[in-house]
C-alpha cells in the first residue's frame, strides 16, 4: 500500500474503531515497510500518540526516541498476528499472546480532570507518560477486543487488492467490505467496471487483440477526412431548438345525418273465441286474456 505524503495523511485519518487496530493500520501493506510506514521516526510516533488521543494534545513527549519506536513496532506485530488468527478462527501463537499479556500488565498513565482556559473540564495526565505505560494502554485495548465475543465478531479486513487494514464493522447489517468507501471502495468499483467493459461483446480487448474503433456513419467519416458536411436533402428541414412545428390543418368532422322517424308498429287483431264476429267497430287485441 505504497503511499506518498498525501496517502500517508489519508492513512493517519483512518479510524479503525479501536486504538489497537489503529496501531496495526500504521504498518505498510503486507508487513513490508516503506512509504506506507507511519511510525518510522520518533516525531511520527509522537504525532500518532496525540492523534489517537493516548495523551492530551499539549502533552510534552520529548522523551520519545528510537527505543519507543522499536517497542511500539514490537507490540504492533503481536497484535497483528493475533488479529489475523482470530479472522482465521484460530487462537494465535502462544508466545505472541504471552508478550501481549506482559505488556498489558504495566501501569497505565493516570488521568485526571482539570479546568481548561475557558473553565471547562479537560483531560490531563498526573505525570509525564513513559513508554511502558502507553504500551499498556494499547495492549489492554487489544486484550479487551480479543476477549469480547461481540466486538470480536465485528472484526473485518479490508477487501481491497493492495490494502490489508483491520477495522470493526459497526455498519447496519454488517456488510462493510472496505476500510474506506472513498478510497479502496472506489478503486474496487472502477476495477469492476473496467473488467465488465473488457468482457462485454465488442468491447476493447475482446479476443486478446488490440482495440479497433468501430466504423462510424458516412457523415462522421467525411468529417474525419476534412470534407464539408453534405447538404441535407430537400424537405427535411430541422426546426430550431425551442421552435414548435405547426400542425397541419384538419377540417372539423361532419355532423351525423338526422335519424328518420320510425313508423309505429301495426296493431294485430284476432278473432273472438267460438268463431263469432266481434261487435261492429270493436277490435280485439292480441295478448293474454283478461282474468
Amino acid at each position: 500500500m505504497g503511499m506518498a505524503a498525501g496517502g500517508s495523511a489519508r492513512a493517519r485519518r483512518f479510524d479503525a474503531g479501536r486504538v489497537c487496530l489503529d496501531l496495526v493500520a500504521t504498518e505498510g501493506a503486507g508487513g513490508a515497510r516503506g512509504p506506507g510506514e507511519l511510525l518510522g521516526s520518533a516525531d511520527r510516533l509522537a504525532h500518532w500518540l496525540r492523534e489517537v488521543r493516548l495523551v492530551p494534545p499539549d502533552t510534552e513527549l520529548s522523551a520519545v526516541g528510537g527505543e519507543w519506536v522499536a517497542r511500539f513496532h514490537e507490540l504492533r506485530s503481536y497484535v497483528s498476528v493475533l488479529m489475523d488468527a482470530q479472522l482465521n478462527g484460530a487462537a494465535g501463537p502462544s508466545d505472541a499472546l504471552d508478550r501481549l499479556n506482559a505488556l498489558a500488565a504495566g501501569p497505565p498513565p493516570r488521568a485526571r480532570a482539570v479546568r481548561g482556559a475557558d473553565g471547562s473540564l479537560v483531560r490531563a495526565l498526573s505525570c509525564t507518560p513513559d513508554c511502558a505505560g502507553l504500551l499498556a494502554v494499547v495492549a489492554r485495548d487489544a486484550v479487551d477486543l480479543l476477549t469480547d465475543p461481540v466486538a470480536r465478531a465485528a472484526l473485518r479486513r479490508c477487501q481491497g487488492e493492495t490494502c490489508h487494514r483491520l477495522y470493526l464493522d459497526t455498519s447496519r447489517g454488517r456488510r462493510r467490505r472496505w476500510c474506506s468507501g472513498g478510497a479502496c471502495g472506489n478503486r474496487a468499483r472502477v476495477a469492476r467496471h473496467r473488467r465488465r467493459s473488457l468482457e462485454a461483446p465488442g468491447g476493447p480487448g475482446r479476443g486478446g487483440g488490440a482495440w479497433v474503433p468501430r466504423p462510424g456513419p458516412t457523415v462522421r467519416a467525411h468529417r474525419s477526412a476534412g470534407a464539408r458536411k453534405p447538404p441535407r436533402p430537400t424537405g427535411t428541414h430541422r426546426p430550431k431548438r425551442g421552435h414548435r412545428r405547426p400542425r397541419p390543418h384538419r377540417p372539423p368532422p361532419a355532423p351525423p345525418p338526422p335519424e328518420e322517424p320510425r313508423p309505429p308498429p301495426p296493431e294485430e287483431t284476432r278473432e273472438p273465441p267460438g268463431g263469432e264476429d266481434p261487435a261492429p267497430g270493436r277490435q280485439v287485441r292480441s295478448g293474454p286474456p283478461f282474468a
